[in-house]
């Protein structure tokens, strides 16, 4: 496999500018701020509406500041704005940001569509070098899938299917409690995004999200989703977040096969989440056996090197493009609106089979 020249890693900055990071929740201590550490990146400090929250990441983490307002993080020269803020908590914050400031909003871009137009609208006119934290794309085994696309080894694909099947502990973000839409925008907008990138852009979607009778504070927390790509690509999606009889059952993998070989990846922080399992890469090509590829980690946290990096990276311009502008994550968005209004119309009706 080694000929393939299969790449895990996005290239380091060669230039780094300090990060101040916008909001002190879980995604910052157990993805943002261990991968910023590893790779070397200066955190000039935190801000969150909670202080004492913003005071103790700080301090666990060795942050030179905790910003005492929005304002004082906002005023910072020459840095990068990551702002890892809910999806409500967006349009409050990249208003105070510097006109022409680089900053990566963490997903989703937005409650909703309409939202997600707002943003886009905003970051043109403040003309921000905006991308969405669509971490996904730089996990280590997802870049291997790329570039195995990109060579075109799979040969023509016919198939793609992912199944989630966990016990997702909602009850970690409080911010989800109570609200309208759950999974599609904040679970399977991460797959939705990376088959996105993987096959470009579906011609519609059938999609049926649903909640669970012991968790009613909780919206959709469990959809299957049928992304159409004609009639020569299957692709498929089932989400099952309220699994509760144990591991043995438990799944989260993805499935891609092509007309000269097929690729299974595991996503292995939804089994045990956060600390998670370690993500695998089996690979089979044309009539070869399946091969279990090395990787260097996993989903959680090293695909939080890439998007930093490629923002970095495209500030000082050694990478020529955003890989998830939000030019490209508001067809995400789109996406993601379309499995709701699917959702909403329901199945087709059964026609009378007479007497």
């Amino acid at each position: 496999m080694e000929a393939l020249k299969l790449s895990q890693t996005w290239p380091k900055p060669g230039i780094l500018l300090p990060i101040v990071i916008i909001g002190a929740g879980g995604i910052v201590s157990d993805a943002h701020l261990p991968a910023y550490q590893r790779m070397g990146f200066p955190v000039a400090g935190i801000f969150d509406l909670d202080e004492k929250k913003a005071q103790a990441v700080a301090a666990r983490f060795g942050l030179p500041k905790a910003f005492e307002s929005l304002e004082e993080a906002a005023s910072q020269k020459d840095v990068i704005f990551d702002v890892a803020v809910p999806a409500a908590q967006i349009m409050q914050v990249l208003p105070a940001l510097p006109d022409g400031s680089a900053v990566l909003i963490q997903k989703p871009m937005g409650r909703d569509l309409a939202e997600a137009k707002s943003i886009l609208a905003l970051c043109r006119k403040k003309g921000l070098k905006a991308a969405v934290n669509f971490q996904l794309r730089f996990a280590p085994n997802m870049m291997v899938v790329a570039d195995l696309l990109k060579s075109g080894r799979l040969g023509s694909i016919t198939d793609l299917e992912l199944r989630v099947v966990i016990d997702q502990p909602w009850q970690l973000w409080d911010f989800l409690r109570g609200i309208p839409r759950l999974e599609f925008l904040y679970h399977s907008i991460h797959y939705l995004d990376l088959i996105r990138s993987f096959l470009g852009e579906p011609l519609g979607v059938y999609a049926r999200g649903v909640g669970h009778p012991q968790m009613p504070e909780y919206a959709d927390t469990r959809s299957s989703i049928i992304l159409d790509y004609g009639n020569q690509l299957r692709c498929s999606l089932v989400m099952n977040h309220t699994h509760r009889q144990g591991a043995k059952y438990k799944a989260s993998q993805m499935m891609l096969e092509g007309t000269q070989g097929a690729v299974v990846v595991s996503m292995g922080v939804n089994l045990a989440f956060p600390k998670g399992e370690a993500d695998f890469l089996d690979l089979a090509l044309e009539n070869n056996p399946w091969e279990r590829i090395p990787l260097r980690g996993s989903w959680f946290n090293e695909a939080f090197e890439g998007p930093m990096s490629n923002l970095q990276r495209f500030v000082s311009g050694e990478d020529p493009q955003l890989v998830s502008p939000v030019e490209d994550a508001i067809k995400t968005m789109a996406l993601v609106e379309a499995c709701y209004l699917s959702s909403a119309q329901g199945g087709t009706p059964i026609p009378g089979s007479g007497d």
